[in-house]
């Protein structure tokens, strides 16, 4: 029973409750001005939040899947394929979802006038990319292992290798973000991103998992990660649901 007095159903939490990574996480410097020290003020939802984004599949370029491919050469790194399926908190598949990634190439550096390593840019990878998924939930990137990189956050801190992951749903205001990483990083223990989300379970829901079945001999290692929007198997996402 919640703080309410209400019954909640097994394996669900509130959404104000024990929310990762917190908005203000002391270790993640960058969390002191990102987030209100003020209470909220509520703000009505408009016309445009519940009726867009109404992006169909038209909009997405059937090569937006592959980050790989559209500049002059081959990128740089390893070939990377990232599947998996999107799914609720009961385990049914989410069709015609938006998927957008987004990260950093082979060398750790961003392709944004804001990233300042001093790590080479590729000029055969861009490192974003977009698909939805099919009547199943499934969807699909070919795309680059990223690098790891410093981000001045503390003394010699370094971001494990990851992959941000954007899910649209039926509206401008149901979007959710979260990063995906990769077995093994021995950057964990020392990430305090990784580590804003408490529970050791939780955080292993980020990482992907090694999926020979997926690789493609001569061209590609493959990685499946799932994402479940609720319930007990839930996938940490950086915004609390609304």
């Amino acid at each position: 029973m919640s703080a309410e007095g209400l019954v909640l159903p097994p394996g669900y939490r509130r959404d104000h409750e024990l929310v990762d990574p917190p908005n203000d996480w002391p270790d993640y410097r960058g969390t002191i001005l990102r987030h209100p020290s003020r209470p909220l003020v509520p703000i009505p939802n408009t016309l445009s939040d519940v009726t867009g984004p109404l992006l169909g599949e038209d909009r997405v370029a059937a090569g937006d899947f592959d980050l790989t491919i559209g500049h002059a050469g081959e990128p740089q790194g390893q070939r990377i394929i990232v599947h998996g399926r999107v799914l609720d908190g009961n385990g049914r598949p989410v069709p015609d979802t938006l998927l957008e990634i987004w990260q950093a190439n082979a060398a750790g550096r961003y392709r944004h006038k804001g990233d300042r390593h001093p790590a080479p840019l590729d000029p055969n990878f861009s490192g974003a990319g977009r698909g939805m998924t099919d009547s199943e939930g499934r969807y699909r990137f070919v795309t680059i292992q990223p690098g790891a990189y410093p981000w001045g956050n503390h003394h010699n801190a370094w971001r494990p290798a990851h992959i941000h992951f954007s899910l649209f749903g039926r509206a401008f205001a149901q979007r959710l973000v979260t990063q995906m990483y990769f077995p093994g990083d021995p950057l964990f223990p020392y990430d305090p991103i990784f580590n804003s989300v408490r529970d050791p379970r939780d955080r292993e829901r980020l990482i992907c998992a090694f999926d020979l079945d997926a690789t493609e001999p001569e061209r590609a290692l493959g990685y499946r990660f799932d994402i479940v929007l609720r319930g007990r198997e839930e996938t940490p996402f950086e915004e609390p649901h609304g």
